[in-house]
């Protein structure tokens, strides 16, 4: 049964309000204008979409097409490419909504019900952080299992908890993001989301992978990224440094280090991650929050320790 099959009305007040923040550098106009208008034609609720343009100049439009006139859009004009994290952060610190969806601009909703299931099920369970949404490949392919945000993704379409989400596939509840501080800034990107996820489970709230919550972007590889192996590495330094005890954050780390190596092998990549590694021991990490050995055992009993 599909979303829309099984939910026909809204089942709470539809003035419940919902943001989607969309990060853009204003390279994709034709895919950013299928976005915003997936997030705009929501059906039984309160929506807006903060348009964050991310290293554009002060006169900068996303597009002529007429979806970027509704008076639901707001824009916001970032000078200089201040990085994935920051980039949201910009936008929700712009947003009204009480729950905030993250969109990818080369992403879009399957449903224009998602909203309101949404909505239904942060107002039904107070302890509901963050839902983690199904990436599906337009294409027809079956999807990535890195989509999929814990360790037996091998079936896409069972939902369950989880100690992580996709950053631009996800819905958050705005009081776990501010409860948690936001996204870590300085990571520029990759494993900003998880840095976040952890301070979020540490606050007591839950997370959830959900299949029902469908959106679609085309099949990519993160290694598209020049920087990935460097910021991959660095950051998962960082993140040991800043959110976990360090018994658990010196294993974790080992375990990063081997899993790598054997995964990679190739001098190209081992390269730069090495050297993104050290520069995560060299350099600061932010403000260090240890979460505490009770949070590290619900994830364990989630099934995802904190050292994988």
């Amino acid at each position: 049964m599909s979303l829309d099959e099984e939910f026909a009305a809204p089942a709470v007040d539809a003035g419940v309000p919902l943001s989607v923040v969309v990060l853009t550098m204003g390279n994709r106009p034709k895919e950013l204008a299928r976005a915003v208008r997936s997030a705009l034609d929501q059906e039984h609720v309160d929506i807006e979409v903060v348009l964050v343009g991310n290293g554009v100049a002060g006169d900068w439009t996303p597009g002529e097409d007429e979806v970027f006139d509704d008076k639901r859009v707001v824009i916001v004009r970032l000078p200089r490419n201040v990085g994935i994290p920051a980039g949201r952060n910009r936008g929700v610190a712009e947003a009204g909504g009480e729950v905030i969806l993250f969109l990818d601009d080369d992403g879009w909703y399957r449903s224009n019900r998602l909203g309101a299931y949404l909505r239904d099920r942060f107002t039904a369970d107070p302890t509901l952080g963050v839902v983690s949404f199904r990436v599906r490949d337009p294409e027809g392919g079956r999807g990535e299992r890195r989509h999929v945000p814990r360790l037996r993704a091998g079936d896409p379409e069972r939902s369950s908890e989880v100690t992580t989400f996709l950053g631009g596939a996800c819905a958050i509840r705005r009081a776990a993001f501010e409860a948690a501080g936001g996204l870590p800034e300085d990571f520029f990107y990759a494993h900003e989301e998880t840095d976040l996820a952890w301070q979020i489970l540490d606050a007591g709230y839950r997370i959830v992978y959900d299949a029902s919550a469908v959106m679609f972007h085309p099949a990519v590889l993160p290694t598209r990224h020049d920087m990935f192996y460097r910021y991959n590495a660095r950051n998962r330094v960082w993140l040991a440094r800043r959110n976990l005890p360090w018994p658990i954050g010196l294993t974790y780390l080992a375990v990063w280090v081997a899993m790598t190596v054997l995964r990679e092998r190739r001098p190209a990549a081992l390269r730069p991650w090495f050297k993104g590694f050290a520069e995560g021991w060299r350099k600061p990490a932010g403000r260090r929050r240890p979460i505490s050995w009770r949070t590290a055992w619900r994830m364990t009993r989630t099934g995802r320790p904190p050292i994988i």
